[in-house]
C-alpha cells in the first residue's frame, strides 16, 4: 500500500524518497513481511513522527532509513543519492555524515567523559583532536551541558544523559536527525525537556524523524505518519 502524500509546501529538496520498499525475512519456517511497498518522501526541515504498534514495521522502516539495514525490494534516495545497494563500507561512511542517531537507552559509553563521548564522531570523520574538542563543547553548550562537559555517564541524569546523547548527534551537523523512542527512558518532565530541543533544532531548520509508539510524543512533530502490518496507512500533517 503506497502512502498518499499530505499537501503542504515545502521549501526544502527532498531529504529521504522511499518508493515501494518491502522487507521479508524468514522466521524459523514463517516468512515475516514487516515493510510492504512502503513510498515516503520527508523533505528538508520536516518534523515528522512514525507511529505504530510493536510489529507495525516501525522500526525496521527507522533501521531502512537509518541505513542499518537493507530492503528486500524498492528505491531509497539519501538526499539524492540511491543507497539501497551500496557496500557496508559505502553505508557507514553515509550514515556517518549525514545522520545523527538518538535512541532510547543513550548508548553512552561508561567511564567516557561527556566531551569525548560526543567528540567520537569526529574522529571517525578524521577531524583533528584540538578541533574536535572545541566542536564537542559546543555542542554540548547548545544543548544546555556546557557546564558537564567532564562529567562520565555516572555522574548525570537520565535527562543529561540523552543531552549528551543528542549533542553526540548533532556534531556532525548531519542532514537528519533520527530518533527512536528518544523519551521512552525518561520521566515525563523530563521527557518535555529533550523534546522542547528537538523544537528549537526544528525551528532552526533541522529535518527530524523520531520513531515512537507514544502519540503524545508523535504530537510534538508536524507531521505523523502511521504503520500498521507494514503499510502506510495514515500521513497527515498537524500544523
Amino acid at each position: 500500500m503506497n502512502s498518499v502524500k499530505p499537501s503542504i509546501k515545502h521549501r526544502g529538496e527532498p531529504v529521504i524518497d522511499i518508493e515501494n520498499l518491502t522487507k521479508h525475512y524468514q522466521m524459523g519456517e514463517t516468512e515475516v513481511h514487516a515493510l510492504r511497498g512502503v513510498s515516503l518522501m520527508i523533505r528538508e526541515g520536516e518534523y515528522v513522527a512514525i507511529v505504530g504498534a510493536s510489529g507495525s514495521g516501525k522500526s525496521t522502516l527507522m533501521n531502512m532509513i537509518g541505513l542499518l539495514d537493507r530492503p528486500s525490494d524498492g528505491s531509497y534516495r539519501l538526499r539524492g543519492t540511491e543507497v539501497s545497494q551500496m557496500s557496508k563500507a559505502q553505508l557507514a561512511e553515509m550514515r556517518n555524515r549525514e545522520i545523527g542517531f538518538i535512541f532510547q537507552r543513550f548508548h553512552l559509553l561508561a567511564r567516557t567523559s561527556a566531551q569525548r563521548q560526543v567528540e567520537l564522531p569526529l574522529f571517525y570523520a578524521g577531524v583533528p583532536a584540538r578541533q574536535a574538542a572545541a566542536t564537542a563543547r559546543q555542542a554540548l553548550q547548545q544543548v544546555g551541558l556546557g557546564e558537564r562537559t567532564h562529567h562520565r555517564p555516572e555522574e548525570l541524569s537520565g535527562g543529561q544523559q540523552q543531552r549528551v546523547a543528542i549533542a553526540r548527534a548533532l556534531v556532525n551537523q548531519p542532514s537528519l536527525l533520527l530518533a527512536d523512542e528518544p523519551t521512552g527512558a525518561l520521566d515525563s518532565k523530563t521527557g518535555r525537556d529533550v523534546m522542547q530541543i528537538f523544537q528549537k533544532l526544528h525551528d532552526q531548520g533541522l529535518t527530524l524523524v523520531i520513531v515512537t509508539h507514544d502519540m503524545n510524543v508523535a504530537k510534538q512533530a508536524e507531521r505523523i505518519i502511521i504503520l500498521s502490518d507494514g503499510e502506510i496507512v495514515k500521513d497527515e500533517i498537524q500544523r
